[in-house]
């Protein structure tokens, strides 16, 4: 399937690595002009360098410029962003009962207030051609919160409510806008969240995570490519009809409807 994004610019944030990678490498896969950010300026020109067409950018996504740094990159490498894929860094664990007004802050800071910003500067250019999207990769807390990752849930429901609401906003101009949600991916995240789970619970790492593969129908992690895949999909022409959604890529992980 040609998903029509040959020649597209694509903005996609905190994408050094993990699921942030994943959709950049898709998405260079397809033909787009690809962003790469983190706070590492160095990674994240070593994979822009792996990519057919793609330029790194070092930014702290918390700092007051850092909207008009990693757009003015992107205008300056290929043009205005057709696609601006939302992402940050997983706030510590922490439990609801010992979440402070502090932790809240900072979660809003790192998964909603700059990416609002971010939105609100690059929808005009993606209005007027009638044509762009808007993709966060969210988390399954969204739709079911998770023990022990308060700050996360509260921060990355917020941007969902968000978003929703923008979808509705933006669609007749052509700009679709959605969450997509990872279950259990194998990226370093999960992999540090399951060494943190193993501590706290007096378990091994392997037990840990054979207890998690058991809690997936499919019995097993997901792999960072079939994240990605998904993901391009979603920025991707043959998805026009597709917005104001949470998409699911969990192998069955939620048990909710």
């Amino acid at each position: 399937m040609d998903l029509g994004l040959d020649g597209r610019v694509a903005l996609v944030l905190a994408s050094t690595g993990g699921l942030g990678a994943a959709v950049a490498t898709a998405l260079a896969a397809e033909g787009a002009h690809v962003v790469v950010t983190g706070r590492d300026a160095g990674r994240a020109e070593a994979l822009a360098a792996s990519l057919p067409s793609a330029v790194g950018v070092g930014v702290d996504l918390t700092s007051p410029d850092a909207a008009a740094t990693v757009l003015g990159a992107t205008r300056e490498a290929f043009g205005d962003p057709d696609v601006l894929v939302l992402n940050g860094p997983g706030p510590a664990p922490s439990r609801a009962a010992d979440l402070d007004g502090a932790a809240a802050r900072a979660a809003a800071e790192t998964l909603l207030v700059p990416h609002v910003e971010l939105v609100r500067r690059a929808l005009p250019a993606m209005r007027a051609r009638g044509w762009g999207r808007v993709l966060a990769i969210g988390s399954s807390g969204v739709e079911a919160p998770l023990a022990n990752l308060t700050a996360s849930n509260v921060g990355r429901a917020a941007l969902a409510a968000y978003l929703k609401t923008l979808a509705t906003e933006v669609a007749a101009d052509g700009v679709t806008v959605n969450m997509l949600l990872p279950g259990r991916i194998a990226t370093d995240r999960v992999a540090a969240l399951d060494a943190a789970a193993a501590d706290r619970q007096g378990r091994t790492v392997d037990e840990v995570q054979a207890a998690s593969r058991a809690s997936i129908p499919t019995g097993r992690y997901g792999e960072p490519a079939e994240f990605g895949a998904v993901g391009a999909f979603l920025c991707s022409d043959r998805a026009s009809y597709v917005t104001g959604s949470l998409v699911r890529c969990d192998g069955g992980l939620l048990a909710n409807l």
